[in-house]
C-alpha cells in the first residue's frame, strides 16, 4: 500500500466526540496518515452543553501554511468539516499551494441540518462554502445543506428520486466531481446515501435507527475520505461510511448523550479495509 497523507481542517472540541477528535483517530485507523489544521478550539461542542468557550484560530491558517511551504510539506488528500467564511480563502490557498500531484479533495460542507443554517451562520455563507465546493473531487451535504448551496428551500421529506436528482444535477454545477448527498430516504424505514459521479447516480440505504446523536456526520465523513484513499469506489466508502455511523449509533448507551462511541466501531473498520 502507498502511503497518503490527508490533512483535514475543521475545529477541535476538546470534549464532546466530533469534528476533529472524531476524524484523527479514524482517519487514523483507516491505515492514512491524518495531519491536523484546527480552525478553532472549543472546551466542548455546543450541542446540548449549557456553555463553552472558544478560540479563533483564522489568523494562524496563513502563517502555518506559509511554514509548510517553508519546509516542502505536502498532502495528498484534503478533508474540510466545520469552518467559518474568514476561513474558506486561506483554506483554498493551502489546497493550491500544499497539494502533492494528484491531491484530493473532500469538502463536507457543514453548515445546516433540519432545514435551517445552524447559529451563527448568515444567510450569504452558503455561496462562500459554495466556493469551498468548486473544483472538490467530493462533496457530502445533507439534504438541507444541499439545497442551500444551490439556493433553493430545503425539503426534507416527501420528495421523490426526481427531486434528488435535480438536487445533485444543481450540486454539480458548482464545480463538484462526485456528490454524496446523505439523508436520503424514499420510505420511512430506510436512510442512506446518494452517490453521483456526474453520470449516474447510485444509491445505499440502511434501516432507519430511532436515535439522533452528535458527531455522526463526523464520522461519515472521516470514514469516507479515508476509505477514498485506500481505494475504494465513492459508493463503496458511502457504504461503509454509513455502517460504521451505524455501528457507533447501536454502541452508544442511552446516557452518553453528547456524542457517539465511534471507539467501538474501530476494530472492524480497521478489519474492513485491511489489505
Amino acid at each position: 500500500m502507498t502511503e497518503k497523507r490527508l490533512l483535514t481542517i475543521q475545529d477541535i472540541s476538546c470534549v464532546g466526540q466530533c469534528s476533529l477528535t472524531v476524524a484523527l483517530p479514524v482517519i487514523s485507523a483507516c491505515g492514512v496518515e491524518c495531519a491536523i489544521l484546527p480552525s478553532a478550539v472549543l472546551s466542548n461542542h455546543t450541542g446540548g452543553f449549557p456553555s463553552w468557550t472558544f478560540r479563533d484560530l483564522t489568523d494562524e491558517l496563513a502563517k502555518i501554511e506559509a511554514k509548510w511551504r517553508e519546509l516542502g510539506i505536502g498532502f495528498d488528500a484534503f478533508y474540510t468539516g466545520y469552518v467559518c467564511q474568514a476561513q474558506i480563502d486561506p483554506i483554498l490557498s493551502i489546497m493550491r499551494t500544499c497539494a502533492n500531484p494528484g491531491a484530493i479533495r473532500v469538502v463536507d460542507p457543514v453548515m445546516a441540518d433540519n432545514g435551517k443554517l445552524y447559529p451563527g451562520f448568515e444567510a450569504d455563507f452558503p455561496a462562500q462554502m459554495a466556493r469551498l465546493c468548486e473544483g472538490a473531487d467530493y462533496i457530502l451535504p445533507n439534504l438541507t445543506e444541499a439545497a442551500f448551496l444551490v439556493g433553493w428551500k430545503p425539503v426534507l421529506d416527501g420528495y421523490a428520486p426526481d427531486y434528488i436528482e435535480a438536487l445533485i444535477g444543481k450540486l454539480h454545477q458548482l464545480g463538484a466531481k462526485h456528490v454524496v448527498l446523505t439523508g436520503v430516504s424514499f420510505e420511512s424505514g430506510l436512510l442512506g446515501t446518494a452517490v453521483s459521479d456526474g453520470e449516474s447516480i447510485a444509491y445505499d440505504f440502511n434501516p432507519r435507527l430511532a436515535r439522533v446523536s452528535h458527531g455522526t456526520g463526523d464520522v461519515f465523513a472521516s470514514v469516507f475520505a479515508g476509505a477514498i484513499l485506500r481505494g475504494q469506489s465513492p459508493l463503496e466508502a458511502a457504504a461503509l461510511a454509513a455502517d460504521m455511523v451505524c455501528a457507533s449509533i447501536q454502541a452508544t448507551p442511552d446516557s452518553h448523550w453528547y456524542g457517539v462511541a465511534f471507539e467501538q466501531m474501530i476494530p472492524e473498520l480497521a478489519q474492513r479495509l485491511k489489505g
